[in-house]
């Protein structure tokens, strides 16, 4: 422990946002990993659940969606259940306009990440500048350096890189985090997609009201006795 704080003292100024910037990144990684773990584990039950009681009674589906809306998935198939005998493409709409709306929560810490990813290398880079500012200032240039004054100036520089590679770690880990989170998007995108078109053809095949209703093309004929 001792050894990490003297690690963390060599690297100056620059390396408090470089913590700073590194317990935000591990707070927004828990945060994501507890929602796409509750995500994951339980979405594909609630969904069987609610395709097949849409095929019996569309409130037993929509009681079903409600009881699961802390999930994306949940709140996503109650929007057009929920709807009172709406049209196929009303039906449609309500889905699309609730995926849209989960895909923007979904979507939560990617600017932050990106923004770490970006910020973390500059800073380690300035930290290393100034470092090396520092290291040189204080050489005798000229005056006959000892061999004392240059194994100094090799450890300032040493100690001036430990910000560069300080921002790259952050960085490295943030881009790991942020492609994990950008696949499960795509993934979620997917998969709501392919559920809503099912519980879509489920709706027109079973309840829309439009389809049971016969229609008769051509004029009526009247029989001539």
């Amino acid at each position: 422990m001792l050894r990490l704080y003297d690690f963390f003292r060599d690297g100056g100024p620059v390396m408090w946002p470089l913590l700073l910037l590194s317990v935000f990144t591990l707070t927004v990684t828990l945060e994501r990993g507890w929602f796409w773990l509750r995500l994951l584990s339980q979405e594909d039950r609630v969904t069987r659940e609610v395709l097949v009681a849409a095929r019996e009674d569309l409130a037993k589906a929509a009681n079903i969606a409600q009881q699961a809306q802390f999930l994306p998935i949940g709140r996503f198939l109650l929007a057009p259940l929920q709807l009172r005998h709406p049209a196929p493409e009303t039906f449609r709409l309500a889905m699309e306009a609730a995926g849209d709306k989960e895909f923007v929560q979904m979507r939560k810490g990617d600017k932050f990440l990106e923004t770490v990813v970006a910020v973390a290398p500059l800073l380690g880079l300035l930290g290393t500048v100034t470092g090396l500012i520092g290291t040189f200032n204080n050489l005798n240039i000229g005056g006959g350096s000892s061999p004392v004054e240059a194994s100094q100036a090799a450890a300032g520089i040493g100690e001036a890189l430990i910000t560069t590679a300080t921002g790259m770690i952050v960085a490295i880990l943030a881009l790991l985090i942020f492609r994990v989170m950008v696949t499960l998007q795509a993934q979620q995108m997917d998969y709501f997609s392919e559920v809503g078109s099912e519980l879509e053809l489920i709706y027109r095949q079973f309840w829309d009201e439009s389809l049971s209703e016969p229609s008769f093309s051509g004029s009526s004929t009247s029989v001539e006795s």
